[in-house]
Order: C-alpha cells, then sequence, then structure tokens
C-alpha cells in the first residue's frame, strides 16, 4: 500500500456578506483565530464550538500560522468595520435613551 499525500484546501468560505467561515458552519475565522490566540487548543474549540469537525480546526489554525499577515490584516479590516457600524447605530438609536425607554417600561410593568 502508497500513502498518498494529496494537498487539500483550507476549509474555508467566503459568504455573501464577506464574512469567512469555518467548514460548512456559521462559525466565522474571527471566532476560531481568538480563541486559539487566547490558548485553546482545538479540541477545545470543537467542544465550544460543536459544529465544527476537528479536522477544519486543525486546518483553519494551520492556515492562519501559514498565513498570519494576510489573516491579521482581515480580523483588523473586520474590526474597524465592526467599529463603524456600532457608532453608525449609536448615532440612530441613542443608547441611554433606549435605556431609559426600557426602565420605565419595567417600571410601568412593576406597578401593574
Amino acid at each position: 500500500m502508497t500513502l498518498v499525500i494529496v494537498a487539500e484546501p483550507a476549509p474555508l468560505k467566503i459568504s455573501a456578506d464577506s464574512v469567512v467561515r469555518v467548514g460548512k458552519t456559521r462559525v466565522t475565522l474571527d471566532t476560531v483565530v481568538s480563541v486559539f490566540k487566547h490558548g485553546a487548543t482545538a479540541e477545545e474549540i470543537v467542544y465550544r464550538y460543536p459544529s465544527l469537525k476537528l479536522a477544519d480546526v486543525y486546518a483553519t489554525i494551520a492556515f492562519y500560522l501559514n498565513h498570519q499577515q494576510e489573516v491579521e490584516a482581515y480580523l483588523q479590516q473586520r474590526q474597524q468595520q465592526a467599529q463603524e457600524v456600532r457608532k453608525m447605530n449609536e448615532a440612530r438609536f441613542d443608547p441611554q435613551e433606549l435605556r431609559d425607554r426600557l426602565l420605565a417600561r419595567k417600571a410601568e410593568q412593576d406597578v401593574c
């Protein structure tokens, strides 16, 4: 029997909203890399996100380690986009005003 070595593509897919997801799951590359950078093993990541396959997590970590600069640039871009969306939402919906309205509604319910 001969061992056949075949290169397999990384189990990463870019969704319609330009988010990189792992395998056929909704778990993002951002999530896996973040948890990995905080010291989680591949097994721990699969435990936290059971929709992931262990082999896909290892392949994702390998992809990250082999393409750190590109992945870090992608993660930074995603962080900037998130901050922009957060600022737009805060401008549209004042968080203090929303909080005050919710507390007033809760107070009304407590009276009844």
